[in-house]
């Protein structure tokens, strides 16, 4: 909760929208969920209602949509991923946010094949960015890297806690400019996200490469711990 209202907050501020009272949304959460012990809640907030044209309202009272879904809980199966032929944009502005902007990655899952599961998205230099719904993590040993999110990509919150208990145990996890030839290189690849947990890529279609190791990482087995052990 707190990782996700940290970045909610991040966002509002980034784009000029008065971010919700903390407090408030968790009330609203409660309400919502009752005694459900298992969902998924979805927290959108809006610029607010407004006439046609770009021009923000300076007035407008921004809108908070909470709705609940439900939810099996994380996926343990390996991935099955491709590498997606439609590439990232870069927009120092707005990287990092995760914000209601998803034609890029509308456009990558429709052109990903059916037979995979996720598939690693690139920018228009052919660095590796993300998949199009999760954050990227590389092993290689005891190595762990995984993509700057400087100039584009969703800072995913599953990807913030695996890097602060990296801080906190004195760890290092590389981030940087990564090319798909980088990529093939790792013994291990995962795909992190907060509803898919910690899922570990069995294979990449098209490419001869498959994990070289079962060994899921110590620090990685640690955040899945947190999330949802």
């Amino acid at each position: 909760w707190d990782y996700h209202m940290q970045r909610l907050q991040s966002g509002c501020e980034r784009l000029g929208i008065t971010s919700p009272d903390v407090c408030l949304l968790k009330q609203e959460a409660l309400e919502l969920i009752a005694d459900r012990s298992e969902a998924v809640l979805k927290i959108t907030v809006t610029r607010g209602i407004s006439e046609r044209g770009y021009k923000p309202d300076p007035y407008e009272s921004p809108t908070r949509i909470l709705a609940l879904f439900d939810w099996d809980g994380p996926d343990s199966d390996t991935l099955k991923i491709a590498v997606s032929p439609r590439r990232l944009g870069h927009n120092s502005d707005l990287a990092g946010i995760k914000h209601l902007n998803r034609l890029e990655q509308v456009l990558a899952r429709a052109a990903c094949p059916e037979d995979v599961d996720e598939a690693l998205m690139l920018d228009h230099r052919g660095h590796v960015i993300e998949g199009m719904m999760s954050n990227l993590f590389c092993q290689e040993g005891q190595r762990l890297y995984t993509p700057s999110l400087q100039r584009c990509g969703v800072a995913g919150v599953v990807r913030a806690l695996i890097l602060e208990i990296a801080k906190e145990q004195g760890e290092h996890i590389e981030k940087g400019d990564f090319m798909l030839q980088d990529i093939l290189q790792a013994d291990a690849l995962y795909l992190t996200s907060s509803l898919a947990g910690l899922r570990f890529v069995s294979r990449i279609s098209g490419y001869d490469w498959h994990a070289r190791t079962a060994d899921v990482h110590p620090l990685l087995k640690e955040a899945a711990r947190r999330v949802f052990d």
